[in-house]
């Protein structure tokens, strides 16, 4: 299963995304959060770990939003 962290899909805004990590608690909480529920969606879809549908639903549903938000914060100036 591909992975969906921000460094692998966005390559461009790597040394941004690092910036942003130092310099805002908001940008790193974020962040943090995405990557632990990337992680979390990818062993639910792998089979490692089993949950009902509608909490992997609004697992995956929040992902999406919070990457919206991060690349938001990416592609701002």
């Amino acid at each position: 299963m591909e992975r969906h962290d921000l460094l692998h899909e966005f390559p461009e805004y790597q040394e941004k995304i690092h910036q942003l990590k130092v310099s805002n608690p908001h940008f790193r909480e974020l962040f943090d959060e995405y990557h632990e529920l990337e992680h979390k969606i990818h062993r639910i879809n792998d089979g490692e770990e089993v949950v009902i549908d509608e909490y992997a639903h609004e697992l995956k549903a929040r992902f999406l939003f919070m990457k919206d938000e991060l690349v938001a914060m990416l592609e701002k100036d």
